[in-house]
């Protein structure tokens, strides 16, 4: 675990260093959210209005937790990283290394994260309380359950998308896989949470990858209930240990078909 901890601080150390120039690509964040603002603000005639059980102050609230965690991931430049390592066959100077190639992936990757997440985070929590004056209701355990939550969420995602690049070893272009990924995300798990959809359509929702690494973290920052939290962690966990199971499975049988092929 020491190894993995310091690829994960190597990397962290690195973008600190870059940390100006990724807020300057968080502009696109601060436009999504004016847009989603005045989306709700029109939508919602009296801000203390009810729909599907969200307050228009929860509802802004909601997609700038969800747009914080899905700006912070760098998903499509994992993906690629991965993807050009089998093309090119770089991956295989890493079969023989002291460590698996997946879990460096991870730990190399949240090192990205962590940084992107507190630079893109400040400034969610910055535009929330300029345009709603108001912070939802948390004491420090809830913080501490929540930040948790969102950790979870972050592994999951990068095992998800590790998967999704490994996938380069069977096929030609795993582009495709992320961008059906990324948009189901962005358009389902992002924008709207699950009480919004058709009752029929929820429950396939909770079982989906949304309900862990976009919904559940979300959800517990706008309303908070014990109940809610360990069901969310619970499922995290579930997750976490199924992405990465299929993360192993699928880097190792494309090991072995390089070996067979003599890569």
């Amino acid at each position: 675990m020491k190894k993995y901890l310091y690829i994960y601080k190597s990397e962290l150390m690195t973008n600190i260093q870059y940390a100006f120039d990724l807020l300057i690509g968080f502009i696109t964040y601060c436009i999504m959210i004016f847009i989603f603002l005045n989306l709700w603000q029109y939508i919602y005639q009296d801000p203390k209005e009810l729909i599907n059980g969200y307050t228009m102050s929860q509802m802004i609230w909601y997609v700038i937790i969800t747009e914080i965690l899905w700006m912070s991931l760098g998903g499509r430049k994992l993906c690629k990283k991965i993807a050009e390592d089998v093309r090119s066959g770089n991956i295989a100077y890493n079969i023989n290394k002291p460590y698996s190639y997946v879990e460096y992936s991870l730990w190399n990757h949240m090192g990205l994260v962590t940084v992107r997440f507190v630079l893109v985070g400040i400034l969610g929590m910055i535009l929330g309380a300029i345009f709603l004056h108001t912070f939802p209701s948390l004491n420090i355990f809830q913080l501490i359950g929540i930040i948790v939550s969102c950790i979870l969420a972050t592994m999951i995602s990068i095992y998800i998308i590790t998967a999704l690049g490994l996938i380069s070893f069977f096929i030609e272009d795993a582009s495709p896989f992320y961008w059906l990924y990324s948009k189901m995300i962005l358009v389902i798990g992002t924008i709207f949470p699950i009480e919004f959809f058709p009752a029929v359509l929820q429950p396939i929702i909770k079982f989906s990858p949304i309900y862990v690494v976009s919904y559940g973290p979300a959800k517990l920052f706008v309303d908070f209930t014990t109940t809610g939290f360990f069901n969310i962690l619970i499922a995290q966990i579930i997750y976490l240990i199924i992405s990465c199971t299929i993360c192993h499975l699928i880097y190792r049988k494309g090991v072995r078909k390089l070996n067979v092929n003599g890569g």
